[in-house]
């Protein structure tokens, strides 16, 4: 039988269906661009971004952590050029009134349209290509002109005057401006020296035209990120060291390495050196994962204009003064948690025999053991079942299932990818030893209680 391909909606509907990942609002017809993580979509984001802030901060003496606020002063944005040139090439198809991202339909017809390009310079390679390009919605060629559309999320926070044009604040559109922010209160009350880093995992909002392909691109989104600063001297020798223990982050995350290659920015913004994405191939293309970045010293210079603080660092060793160069990973959740869904699933076997499953790198596993009796009308088998499940609950994070025969049982557990199934049956009761079934070989094996938590923690670590 031929290997069926993998879709994007064959994760939307596995993901729908055992509770990944639901629309937002769904009860309200949803929201666009909006979702909700369920329990065990929850979960395994978590264990994403546990592992992200494992390999970023705890193994790193020279990176610290950071939780800044969503909202920030409205400078801020001003500073970093987010309120000038924060902005994607908007159109409307004038029959149906789609408002449609330009660069997207060019990408549909494998035209690039740089995010540097002007407004002109983009309406001119729009223009050139219109009679190919047809609405995803009703299939006409009739646009108006291309312009540019802020992505910042306004608010009124702090504002009661009602007009939202008058002194807005704004949702942050990037995590990493509050890491700049904090770049002096870190410094002046931790023991760090450059060259050191501040990590941050946190929410993001952009108020995309077309958002699209899942939660691969969404309004409210997470970000992973690293700013790493630098002696301006060394930012190009920091970079290629970043660049390294960020790919072979992946590696050791359990990625399939033969689905990620690195992609070079060739126009760069002025002020940046070099820009490389980590990208992966996604069911619908091979699109950016994560973007590494050496951006030179023109954020803090900024922050410090803008603000009138004095951003220099007074090396204690030299007492050379400068403005830190900066070099940055950032990674999305979401993309993240696409990547380790597609990467893992798998469709297995024929007919009545076929089970869907998932075989995510143990240690992200949002499950790592269930719990079963044999039958669940047999009160002693229920009872010693329990017993074993609360114990082991202790260590990880478990589910008990005693609803219908075994095999669903384990069929549902492969979907969301739990590794170990440990059923207590009758013989249980007098051999004390339960039966454990590896997810990725469906072989079983019979352990004995007194060293079943052994068996599995030896197992799950391996």
């Amino acid at each position: 039988m031929l290997e069926q391909k993998l879709t994007l909606e064959m994760i939307e509907s596995l993901c729908k269906r055992r509770g990944f990942v639901y629309p937002s609002s769904e009860i309200y017809g949803g929201f666009a661009a909006v979702y909700d993580y369920g329990p065990y979509g929850v979960l395994l984001a978590n264990n994403i971004k546990a592992a992200w802030w494992k390999a970023m901060v705890q193994l790193r003496q020279d990176i610290v952590g950071l939780d800044s606020a969503i909202f920030m002063h409205p400078k801020t944005w001003i500073a970093s050029g987010h309120v000038g040139g924060f902005a994607d090439p908007m159109s409307e198809c004038k029959e149906c009134h789609s408002r449609l991202r330009v660069d997207h339909l060019l990408e549909a017809i494998d035209v690039v349209a740089d995010e540097k390009m002007s407004e002109d310079e983009i309406n001119a390679l729009f223009d050139a290509h219109k009679s190919e390009i047809h609405c995803p919605k009703c299939g006409n060629s009739n646009f108006t002109e291309a312009k540019k559309f802020n992505m910042l999320v306004k608010s009124n926070l702090g504002q009661f005057t009602e007009n939202w044009n008058a002194d807005p604040s704004y949702l942050r559109g990037e995590t990493c401006q509050g890491i700049y922010l904090n770049y002096k209160n870190v410094l002046n009350s931790c023991r760090v020296k450059v060259p050191f880093g501040i990590a941050q995992i946190g929410k993001a909002f952009r108020n995309e035209i077309t958002a699209r392909q899942f939660i691969f691109r969404t309004r409210e989104l997470e970000q992973m990120e690293m700013q790493y600063f630098v002696h301006p001297d060394r930012e190009m020798e920091e970079y290629e060291r970043l660049r390294e223990y960020r790919w072979n982050y992946y590696r050791d995350l359990g990625i399939d390495m033969n689905k990620l290659k690195w992609h070079k920015h060739e126009n760069l913004v002025f002020y940046a050196k070099e820009a490389y994405d980590i990208e992966y191939a996604f069911p619908f293309g091979t699109k950016e994962l994560e973007g590494i970045h050496a951006r030179g010293n023109y954020d803090l210079t900024q922050h410090g204009t803008h603000s009138g603080v004095d951003m220099t660092y007074l090396d204690p060793k030299s007492n050379e003064k400068y403005i830190p160069h900066i070099i940055e990973s950032s990674v999305g959740v979401g993309r993240s948690f696409l990547m380790v869904i597609s990467d893992s699933y798998r469709e297995e076997g024929e007919d009545h025999d076929k089970r869907v499953v998932l075989k995510f790198p143990k240690h992200l596993a949002p499950i790592k053991v269930a719990v079963f009796p044999l039958l669940k009308n047999k009160p002693e088998l229920v009872s010693r079942a329990k017993e074993v499940f609360q114990e082991l609950q202790k260590q990880w994070m478990c589910e008990f299932d005693d609803n219908g025969n075994v095999g669903k049982r384990y069929r549902r557990q492969d979907e969301i990818g739990t590794p170990y199934c440990v059923t207590v049956d009758f013989d249980t009761l007098t051999d004390h030893a339960v039966t454990v079934r590896d997810r990725d070989t469906m072989q079983q094996e019979r352990v004995p209680l007194s060293q079943l938590q052994n068996y599995l923690t030896a197992h799950l670590s391996a």
